[in-house]
């Protein structure tokens, strides 16, 4: 008997349960129950924020796909496409850290391949909370750690470059630390596949690993805030076998050369459940199992277990009748499971039996396109920040950047990319530590340059234009590379949108995110929407994460990095403008006043986008020799990056400024790009032609950095020092 504990426990209300009886015309069976309770939870059926997304731009003359399959598609040209996604993988992660990390690395590679493109690049977004913190820092040590290992670990095995990303740190995340997984593929145009079951007698088969008792119930623990039970979620949590997978790739990948699959989809979240009933409702056909044909690693598992199971590196086919022997040859070979266990049907329902017997008979379009859609209340977004800036004047302007780049968010990450096997497969171009990762594509004799970006303190204080500064950041990021910006995908990562202050937020982020793409030309292809991430009630600050690709002949990418002395130095975009509201997100007020107030930068798009299409001029004219974006920690942290190469150069820059010293160095004011030519004419010239500005700084020196303004010493310091402290910062707070 389902009784109202029962339907609370699958995180269903009471409303949603009355529907389901009356979408049955009965009670559902205790199987179907917990069919619906994944299908209709927020990880599956984005049943607060469909409606929203919608407003989202979707469409461009190179988008193939947009979003409603595994993955967006865009034309590279030559023949070629790219398909990519970024995921999230935030709960898995805070319960059991290397497995969560793995199992999203997994899954959102299997989202990849099942289009039938080979992963060529991984990158991470990653949030933690403080690693000093006295209380919750020994655990989110471990949490980073555990992350870290589980990324590089399946990414290594698996045979993927993780080729870059982010990692920031702030105490909302405590409880609910953030693992966002972004995978970009390669194929040929003509050779793209889709989760969609077709052809009434078609045989449906199971491939992959067998089906076990873990990951029962991932989706809807990931649409359920944490309470002080979810330490002991860790069945929730899939296992993954990255070598299974590698071998799961490359049978897939021949098997779709035979011409016998009509559509294939990957059993991520929900399993089973989601993959027979998503195909089937794509396809407007219905599919019919038998479970007692599925591969099984545990004894007596259930109809329930074996329909929720979300074990890993197992795929879901439907194959042309009568060409099954051919697909299933192929995954012989390769040594995986591969078992014909129903069939498609003509009546679009979800039939599955058991021992013969009918145990689950849902229609397909009821669980997925047709799940629950809410228009939930939101009202102003939550805002715990003050708008007026505390009293502040720096007593010395040296010791703040020193402490700024040696803080967690801004210190170098060496630590933990020089984990991941960033080069293997020899397309990577550029390595992590650069604005953007550059992978190869031999294919086409062109890159892909891709970038990572969200701001969760800018978030806080206005997810309105947090969001359009995400988009800008990644833009710009790819810009400096010579990248043009062509689409994107996103992970909103979000709180409890029951909450109408959290709702508001998320509202705010997908309304903002929608007009910089909208402006910058980049649509938004697919991503990922992650709700509840908060424990007994305190949120996450918002975090919008965006991930940007652009396309770009392939060549040596520019450095950030100065080359050599006696280069002339110019801020392209200028100085920027600044005020007491506008200072208030910046890393200065995080690492050196322990403040948040304000608002974000404020952003003009017409010019961020004319000073972006300069420099992609000043790096295709082969004038800038480095260049560097301005964006955390603002202009004296971009000049200390920018000298933190092998060589130590660094730079002296001299300004006429009425910026107020803490503004004009840590100001974060975006369109600004530092970059160094031995052609400044040239660089003016471009500039000029784009209605940007071009502020002839300074030049570069060997071993310093140093800032004057109006004659005044602002900062003056060797790099050796300052890079010493930047580069060991990390694993000294590691080691607590």
């Amino acid at each position: 008997m389902i009784t109202p504990e029962l339907i609370a426990s699958h995180q269903l209300s009471q409303e949603e349960y009355d529907k389901i009886v009356a979408l049955l015309g009965r009670e559902p069976t205790y199987t179907e129950l917990g069919i619906f309770s994944v299908m209709w939870s927020e990880h599956c059926s984005y049943k607060s924020s469909r409606l929203h997304l919608k407003k989202l731009p979707t469409r461009s003359k190179l988008v193939v796909q947009g979003p409603g399959e595994n993955a967006g598609i865009i034309d590279i040209g030559g023949g070629y496409a790219i398909a990519f996604k970024i995921e999230s993988h935030n709960h898995p992660s805070f319960i059991e850290p290397f497995q969560g990390a793995a199992t999203g690395v997994g899954g959102i590679l299997r989202d990849i391949f099942t289009m039938g493109a080979r992963p060529i690049a991984v990158m991470d977004s990653l949030r933690f909370g403080p690693l000093d913190d006295p209380l919750t820092g020994p655990r989110n040590r471990r949490i980073l750690e555990g992350v870290v290992s589980g990324i590089a670990h399946y990414g290594n095995c698996f045979g993927v470059p993780t080729v870059g990303g982010e990692c920031i740190f702030e105490p909302s995340y405590s409880g609910n630390p953030l693992v966002n997984v972004f995978a970009l593929g390669v194929f040929k145009k003509d050779e793209i596949f889709y989760a969609r079951a077709s052809g009434v007698g078609n045989p449906v088969i199971y491939v992959g690993a067998k089906t076990g008792r873990d990951g029962i119930h991932g989706a809807s623990m990931a649409s359920a805030e944490f309470s002080e039970e979810s330490s002991q979620k860790r069945p929730n949590v899939q296992v993954g076998d990255p070598f299974m997978e590698k071998l799961l790739l490359e049978a897939c990948l021949e098997a779709m050369q035979t011409g016998a699959i009509v559509g294939i989809q990957d059993m991520g979240a929900a399993g089973l459940t989601c993959s027979t009933c998503e195909m089937g409702s794509r396809g407007g056909v219905g599919i019919e199992i038998d479970l007692q044909l599925v591969p099984q690693r545990a004894t007596g598992m259930t109809p329930y277990e074996i329909m929720l199971s979300e074990s890993q590196e197992r795929m879901l086919l439907v194959a042309e009748k009568g060409r099954e022997g051919e697909v299933l040859a192929v995954y012989k070979k390769w040594g995986l499971d591969a078992v014909i266990i129903g069939e498609v049907t003509g009546d679009g329902m979800l039939r599955v039996r058991d021992h013969g017997t009918v145990v689950v008979e849902i229609p397909n379009r009821a669980l997925a396109d047709e799940a629950p859609l809410y228009d939930r209340p939101h009202s102003k977004p939550r805002r715990d920040a003050p708008m007026e800036a505390p009293q502040f004047r720096s007593r010395d302007l040296g010791g703040d950047l020193t402490a700024l780049v040696a803080s967690p968010d801004l210190c170098s990450k060496r630590w933990i990319w020089e984990q991941y096997d960033h080069v293997v497969r020899t397309n990577t171009i550029q390595i992590p530590g650069g604005d953007a990762a550059i992978v190869r594509v031999k294919e086409t004799g062109t890159s892909v340059a891709m970038a990572l970006d969200g701001n969760g303190r800018y978030a806080h204080l206005s997810p309105r234009e947090a969001a359009r500064l995400a988009v800008a950041e990644c833009c710009r990021n790819l810009s400096v590379v010579g990248a043009l910006p062509v689409a994107a995908t996103n992970c909103l990562n979000f709180g409890n949108p029951e909450r109408p202050e959290i709702m508001a937020q998320l509202v705010e982020a997908i309304e903002g995110m929608g007009e910089a793409c909208r402006f910058f030309e980049t649509p938004i292809t697919g991503g990922n929407v992650s709700l509840y991430n908060e424990t007994l009630g305190d949120p996450i600050f918002p975090t919008p994460v965006l991930g940007v690709v652009g396309l770009m002949p392939t060549g040596a990418p520019v450095p950030i990095h100065f080359q050599k002395p006696g280069q002339a130095v110019i801020l392209l975009g200028g100085l920027g403008a600044c005020d007491d509201t506008r200072f208030g997100g910046t890393e200065y007020a995080k690492v050196v006043l322990g403040s948040l107030w304000g608002l974000p930068p404020a952003l003009d798009m017409d010019y961020e986008k004319r000073v972006q299409a300069a420099v992609r001029q000043m790096v295709a004219e082969g004038v800038a020799i480095s260049a560097h974006d301005l964006s955390d920690g603002g202009l004296a942290v971009a000049l200390a990056e920018a000298a933190f190469g092998p060589a130590e150069v660094g730079a002296q820059l001299e300004f006429s400024s009425d910026l107020r010293p803490e503004f004009l160095l840590f100001h974060e004011g975006p369109s600004r790009i530092l970059l160094s030519t031995e052609r400044p004419d040239e660089v003016r010239r471009i500039a000029a032609e784009h209605q940007v500005e071009a502020l002839s700084a300074g030049e570069t020196v060997a071993g310093r950095v140093a800032v004057r303004n109006r004659g005044e010493s602002l900062i003056d310091l060797e790099v050796r020092p300052l890079r010493v402290g930047w580069a060991g910062a990390l694993e000294a707070s590691l080691r607590g």
